[in-house]
């Protein structure tokens, strides 16, 4: 096993963290908010840009082009932190996105917006494997498990909050706003990290692997936009998917090559010898698969099946996060109190597949308690699976090797998230329409022919008949998109089941040692993690 031995981040005397350490915390906590919010607020916000801006024709563009830069970028920020320093590298990251931020919110047409959303995208590539590695440099593996709860309840309050804020910000204040929100709490995040974080500086000797950094960008660009297009923009049988995953196939296999060849590799081959490392990004891959598509098609059912209002959309996920949350805190403390954790990736496999199929058996008949049930069991396998995989995955490197860690990991779960919407997308459109053709004939043909899903007020001009086959549409292509999600996930706990148990180095809650008894023979070596 790896050294991952963690800086100090306790006071002499009491064995808590230092006033520093949470305010570092917190900064990061602020920079995780900040990539996870963005994409949720902006949704809110697309109909009334499109209204300003017109562009209709590349609306999707928006989404499209920040997802391509962050997913692009991630794990070259990971690779630059571990060569020239965490610190710099990840304050630069935020400087980036708040450029991008600032300039989106300035732009005077659509094609601008996508340009400056690609800039903002590039340096969200950076926010979340900074946070992850930081938190890697600062807390040892033992310790990490606390703060679980920590970034789930992030990421919970920015699922369910997003719609809301977003719509607010925008009914109020102006689309524009969406973007310049992202500013004073960048700010207080770049402030507090320069002022307080000090971590050893690096310099590396080697130079970036250019050559791999092309060849990694342009097959993860092909992978998304296959994702992305295929069944929507180009059927999935076209010629353009077809050459955009040769392409994506030749650049992945050309870069596997070279990194047995360059001096500094992008994303060093060597971890992935570790059993662990590999098993762990495949279960980030599926967690990333099964979550982003749940929560692309549970409000769709919940408004179109059972009645919901699409403007509080992130309070129907609420059962669903809400138990992600409290199992990633209970998981956390587990793991630092006894420094174990195998079971929890093996028990939040078998919930999620078990949520999963629940869901996939609601119909036009089931309750909002019922399917609130169904979404809580979810939320429970996630919780145990969300950032034991970053955990795991950290402990299995070295300490050099922390930032390409953190950013495989990170870029594992993107892609997985990429080929859950698109997959699970292309498996219920294809059912929806199917049943509209077969229950409401040329009629139902007609009304979905531009797109499966409705929004709420084209629904409500569907006579009753067609509004009635488009609901049991629905219902049924959610049954499909939640039963493929349920065999997907079993790959996950196969996955588990041969994750080898290695105990955590780390301070456990009994074992704490204030750093003055450590360090007494070295008195003159200052604490280089905090100021």
């Amino acid at each position: 096993m790896a050294d991952t031995q963690a800086v100090d981040t306790v006071e002499p005397e009491t064995g808590k963290q230092s006033r520093s350490t949470r305010l570092v915390l917190f900064a990061l906590m602020i920079a995780m908010m900040l990539a996870m919010l963005d994409n949720v607020i902006i949704g809110t916000a697309m109909p009334t840009i499109v209204g300003e801006l017109g562009g209709l024709e590349h609306l999707s563009w928006v989404v499209t082009a920040y997802t391509l830069a962050t997913a692009a970028s991630t794990p070259l920020w990971g690779k630059l932190g571990d060569m020239y320093g965490r610190k710099g590298v990840f304050l630069s990251s935020i400087v980036i996105f708040l450029i991008g931020s600032a300039l989106s919110g300035m732009a005077q047409d659509m094609g601008q917006l996508i340009g400056f959303r690609a800039v903002q995208g590039l340096g969200a590539g950076g926010l979340m494997v900074g946070v992850m590695a930081i938190i890697g440099d600062l807390i040892p593996p033992r310790e990490r498990g606390r703060y679980q709860g920590m970034m789930a309840g992030v990421m919970a309050l920015a699922m369910i909050g997003g719609p809301l804020v977003g719509g607010t910000i925008t009914d109020n204040w102006g689309w524009r706003w969406a973007f310049y929100i992202n500013l004073p709490l960048g700010l207080v995040a770049l402030g507090l990290i320069s002022v307080v974080l000090r971590l050893p500086k690096k310099r590396a000797k080697a130079g970036i692997d250019y050559l791999g950094v092309v060849l990694l960008t342009v097959g993860i660009t092909a992978i998304v936009l296959v994702t992305t297009w295929g069944g929507t923009e180009y059927a999935w049988t076209s010629a353009r998917i077809m050459e955009l995953i040769g392409i994506g196939v030749a650049a992945l296999a050309g870069f596997v090559y070279w990194q047995t060849k360059a001096a500094e590799p992008v994303v060093p081959l060597h971890i992935f010898r570790s059993r662990n490392f590999t098993l762990m990004s495949v279960i980030g891959f599926i967690t990333g698969f099964v979550m982003f598509g749940a929560t692309l098609y549970l409000p769709l059912y919940q408004q179109s099946v059972q009645g919901a209002s699409a403007t509080n959309s992130g309070l129907l996920l609420l059962p669903m996060l809400g138990a992600m949350l409290v199992t990633s805190m209970l998981a956390g403390r587990v793991t630092t109190n006894t420094g174990r954790y195998k079971v929890f990736p093996v028990v939040g496999s078998v919930l999620m597949i078990v949520g999963l199929y629940l869901l996939s058996t609601m119909d036009t008949g089931t309750s909002r308690v019922t399917s609130g049930v169904f979404m809580a069991v979810v939320g429970l396998g996630m919780g145990c699976l969300m950032q034991v995989t970053m955990l795991v995955a950290q402990n299995s490197v070295e300490m050099k090797d922390m930032g390409v860690a953190s950013s495989s990991s990170t870029l594992f779960r993107t892609l997985g998230s990429s080929f859950g919407v698109a997959i699970m997308g292309a498996l219920f459109n294809s059912r929806v329409q199917d049943v509209m053709a077969e229950r409401a004939g040329a009629l139902g043909s007609k009304v979905t022919e531009q797109s499966a899903q409705l929004d709420a007020a084209s629904l409500a001009k569907l006579p009753e008949a067609a509004r009635e086959a488009y609901q049991y549409a629905v219902s049924a292509g959610t049954h499909s998109a939640f039963l493929l999600g349920a065999v997907v996930a079993a790959v996950a706990l196969v996955a588990a089941v041969f994750v080898k148990e290695v105990t955590l180095r780390g301070r456990g809650p009994t074992l704490r040692v204030p750093l003055r008894s450590r360090r007494s023979s070295s008195t003159s070596d200052p604490d280089p993690t905090l100021t």
